[in-house]
């Protein structure tokens, strides 16, 4: 499930044919992410290590059962989709999905562990070519990678990019690479992209908890600026030279930075710890049956060592939605009422 397995799809649907049946002009989303963004897709990757598969995963969503969302509830992708009447795209590996099913939700390839520097991947399914055109131009494009970059690549010492490079050439690398791939979507038909920059990755509870003051990583939240600001200044210059190209870039990072050096500003109580641990067993790295879950899974910002919480996702998806100019986008939709937790304990 990497970034390039999307350019294979779109390749496939622009160039082979068979006439799009019904094609109602429906607008949908195509979703190119990491485990922030996965709504099920690395659950049917069996050699994958990093799935939501197991309790308490998805707590606070429909039945209470585990979903591929690496969260308790909803992802950033999933409440702007909903803010902006755009049908939830299924996973690629869904069994469910079919020519159909595309036409009518989109799809989404985001995979946990999954970057912008992946490797290709390879799925196939055929539109006709004047059909298929307009359905991909008129589609929303959603890019949130990033993270594992740096988290899971640059910034570990057991890989190579972390001696090949340094700070500035590896947001150099980023980018010529992220360039490349955006110019090939934009050849198969993609007009409409959103890019989702990094928020502070050096305080999240992972990166806290791997320090030696338990404080927030400070190079890690430095390479996250310098993402931004370099992803921005490339969708700027992309949409500048490419026909017809409307690329928006929201950047979340001040508003997800101030909630976590001052969570009761905005109703929260913990913001350097995640509500599902294994106590005093750091880092836990998942959620799972054993673990235990905070009191209130509303007062933290951190569901697990990696990832938001629902309602971090839902503050975080109001400020994008912000940055992204859908000013006349309903409120976003209300999380589905909790599952009952198995006797959750204060931490």
């Amino acid at each position: 499930m990497k970034f390039k397995t999307a350019l294979s799809l779109l390749l496939v649907a622009s160039l082979v044919g068979v006439a799009i049946q019904g094609c109602n002009g429906k607008v949908v989303q195509f979703i190119f992410g990491d485990s922030l963004s996965d709504v099920g897709n690395n659950n049917r990757l069996n050699m994958s290590l990093a799935q939501a598969s197991l309790p308490y995963y998805g707590i606070d969503f429909g039945n209470g059962l585990p979903n591929g969302r690496f969260t308790n509830g909803r992802t950033v992708a999933d409440i702007i989709g909903d803010s902006t009447g755009l049908p939830r795209p299924p996973a690629l590996l869904d069994p469910s999905l079919d020519e159909k099913v595309i036409l009518e939700n989109g799809v989404n390839y985001a995979s946990g562990g999954g970057g912008i520097l992946n490797q290709t991947g390879t799925y196939f399914i055929r539109l006709g070519k004047q059909a298929s055109d307009k359905f991909f131009q008129d589609a929303r494009y959603v890019v949130a990678l990033g993270s594992n970059d740096f988290i899971n690549n640059y910034l570990m010492p057991v890989y190579a990019d972390s001696w090949r490079y340094n700070d500035r050439t590896f947001i150099e690398y980023l980018m010529e690479t992220l360039q490349q791939q955006l110019l090939v979507l934009h050849k198969l038909g993609a007009r409409k992209l959103m890019v989702f920059g990094l928020g502070p990755m050096g305080c999240i509870p992972l990166q806290r908890v791997l320090s030696t003051t338990g404080k927030c990583q400070e190079r890690a939240n430095k390479l996250a600026l310098s993402f931004n600001k370099a992803a921005s200044k490339l969708l700027v210059d992309l949409e500048t030279q490419l026909p017809d190209a409307s690329y928006k870039f929201g950047d979340a990072y001040d508003v997800v930075d101030d909630v976590i050096r001052n969570p009761n500003k905005y109703g929260f109580d913990n913001a350097d710890s995640p509500c599902c641990s294994l106590g005093n067993i750091r880092p836990a790295l998942t959620c799972t049956p054993a673990s235990t879950l905070c009191g209130d899974r509303s007062k933290y910002v951190f569901w697990d060592e990696y990832h938001p919480s629902d309602r971090a996702n839902e503050l975080i998806a109001k400020e994008l939605i912000k940055k992204f100019g859908f000013m006349g986008a309903d409120s976003p939709s209300p999380a589905p009422e909790a599952a009952s937790a198995p006797s959750p304990s204060d931490e």
